[in-house]
C-alpha cells in the first residue's frame, strides 16, 4: 500500500474504512509533508453524488467540520484529499461506554461542537442529511468535527441528488420527514441531533430494531422512552434540548444549528473542546517583553530637564510674610490695654504722662507726632522671629512697655506744649532685632 501513489503526489498508507460509495486512506502529501485522508471513490458509484459532496465541503471553513484539500481524479476514478483527524469517531467512544452514558461534560461539549458545526452549514445552505455518531470525528485537540457529507444537500445547488419518496440517511438517526420521503431541511439534520444526544445521556437510542424499516417506521409513528425514566440525574439543560430537538413535526424543533446552540446556552464564538485546557493563574505574574522604541524617538528617552525655577520671588514673598508678622507682634505688644495681666508677670512701673514722653523709634521736634509712628515702625521690620526689647537712654531700663492712655484715639493729636523737650529723656524705643 505504501508504494501506492494518487495523482503522484499522495502516497497511501493504510485503510481507515471502506463503504459502498468510497474508501478512505490515511496518506502522506508528499509536497507539504503532512497527513491526509484520501477519500477515493469507489468504481462503479455515483460520480455526481461524489462531486457534490466535494462540492459541499469546500464551502465550508469551521474549526468543527472537517477541511477538504483537494479534489480531482486518478486513473479515472475521482478522489479528495481531506484534514486527517486522528481522535476517532463519536461512535467509538460510544462503544466504549458499553450502554452507559457519557459523562456529562463531554456530552455537553460535544453536542455543542456538533450544534456549532451544523449551525456553520446551514448558514450555508448546506443540510448533511446523514448526521450520525460515525459522521463525527475529533482531531488530535479532542474537538468534534462533522465529516462525510455524502448525500448533503446544498439549497443553492441543481436540486436533490435523489427522486422523491426515496429514504436517505441511516434508519436509526432519521427524522420523521425523511422517513415518508419527504425533502429533508435543516430541522431534519436537528432531528438527527437529537438522536445522539438522547443516545450519550442514557447510553441507548430512542428507538431500537433489528429490522431497519421497523426503525424507521417507530422515528416516523412513536414516541420515545422520556429521558427521564432512563436517567433521572440528566442535566437538565442537555434533557430539554433533546426533547425538543425529537419533536415529530419539524415546526416544533429549534429550526437549526443556531437555535440548537441556543437551546444549550452556548456564547457565541466558545471554545468547544474536549481536550485538557491549562489554566492560568489569576494572580501569576506575567511578564511582558518590551516593544523597542523606533530609532528616530531614541533622543527623546531622557529628555532635557526643564530650567531651574526662580526662587527669588518665593523668597520675597516669605520674607513678607514674616514681615508682617513681626509687625503684628508688636503691635500686640504695645497695643492699649486695661487689663494688668496684658503686662505679664513684670512689675508696672510709672512714666511721664503723654504731655512729656513720646514713644518713637527716633528724635523727635515736635510734640504733634501722632501715636501711629509706633505701627509705621513696626510695619518696617524685615526680620523674624521679632525680638522685642527695652532701651533707655537716661532712665533706668524698664521692665515692661508702659500702656498708652486709654481716652485717646489713635489718630487723637496731644495739645502742643509751650516749650517741646527732647524725646529722648524718657524714650521707650521698641525695635525689632534679626537673629
Amino acid at each position: 500500500m505504501a508504494d501506492t501513489v494518487i495523482a503522484g503526489r499522495y502516497a497511501l498508507e493504510h485503510l481507515l474504512g471502506r463503504g459502498g460509495m468510497s474508501e478512505v486512506y490515511c496518506a502522506q502529501d508528499q509536497e507539504l509533508g503532512r497527513r491526509v485522508a484520501l477519500k477515493l471513490l469507489a468504481p462503479d458509484a455515483d460520480t455526481a453524488r461524489f462531486e457534490r459532496e466535494a462540492r459541499a465541503v469546500a464551502s465550508l471553513a469551521h474549526p468543527n467540520v472537517t477541511q477538504l484539500y483537494d479534489y480531482g481524479e486518478d486513473n479515472g476514478r475521482p478522489y479528495m484529499v481531506l484534514e486527517y483527524v486522528p481522535g476517532g469517531t463519536l461512535e467509538d467512544r460510544l462503544a466504549e461506554t458499553d450502554g452507559s452514558p457519557l459523562p456529562d461534560e463531554e456530552t455537553r461539549l460535544v453536542s455543542a461542537g456538533i450544534a456549532a458545526g451544523l449551525a456553520h452549514a446551514h448558514a450555508r445552505g448546506v443540510v448533511h442529511r446523514d448526521l450520525k455518531p460515525a459522521n463525527v470525528l475529533f482531531d488530535e485537540e479532542g474537538r468534534a468535527k462533522l465529516a462525510d457529507f455524502g448525500i448533503a444537500r446544498m439549497a443553492a445547488g441543481d436540486g436533490t441528488l435523489t427522486e422523491a419518496g426515496t429514504v436517505l440517511g441511516t434508519a436509526a438517526y432519521i427524522s420523521p420527514e425523511q422517513a415518508e420521503g419527504a425533502p429533508a431541511s435543516e430541522a431534519s439534520d436537528v432531528y438527527s441531533f437529537g438522536v445522539i444526544l438522547y443516545r450519550m445521556l442514557t447510553g441507548r437510542l430512542p428507538f431500537e430494531s433489528s429490522d431497519p424499516m421497523q426503525l424507521v417506521l417507530q422515528h416516523r409513528d412513536d414516541t420515545p422512552p422520556p429521558i427521564a425514566s432512563l436517567r433521572p440525574d440528566a442535566p437538565p439543560v442537555l434533557e430539554s434540548t433533546a426533547n425538543a430537538a425529537l419533536a415529530k413535526n419539524p415546526r416544533d424543533r429549534p429550526r437549526d444549528g443556531a437555535a440548537l446552540l441556543a437551546e444549550l446556552g452556548v456564547p457565541a464564538g466558545a471554545s468547544l473542546t474536549t481536550a485538557p485546557t491549562a489554566v492560568v493563574a489569576e494572580d501569576a505574574t506575567q511578564v511582558l517583553r518590551a516593544t523597542p522604541a523606533p530609532a528616530a524617538a531614541a533622543v527623546e528617552a531622557y529628555p532635557t530637564p526643564p530650567p531651574e525655577r526662580n526662587r527669588l520671588p518665593i523668597i520675597a514673598a516669605a520674607l513678607l510674610v514674616l514681615a508682617v508678622a513681626g509687625g503684628a507682634l508688636a503691635y500686640e505688644v504695645t497695643r492699649p490695654s486695661s487689663a494688668p495681666g496684658d503686662t505679664g508677670t513684670f512689675a508696672p512701673i510709672t512714666l511721664p504722662s503723654q504731655s512729656e514722653t513720646t514713644v518713637t523709634s527716633g528724635p523727635t521736634t515736635t510734640a504733634d507726632t501722632t501715636t501711629t509712628e509706633q505701627t509705621t515702625t513696626a510695619q518696617t521690620t524685615t526680620a523674624a522671629p521679632p525680638t522685642t526689647t527695652a532701651q533707655t537712654t537716661t532712665a533706668p531700663p524698664p521692665t515692661t512697655t508702659a500702656p498708652p492712655p486709654t481716652t485717646a484715639p489713635p489718630t487723637t493729636t496731644a495739645p502742643p506744649p509751650t516749650t517741646a523737650p527732647p524725646a529722648t529723656t524718657a524714650s521707650v524705643t521698641t525695635t525689632a532685632t534679626t537673629p
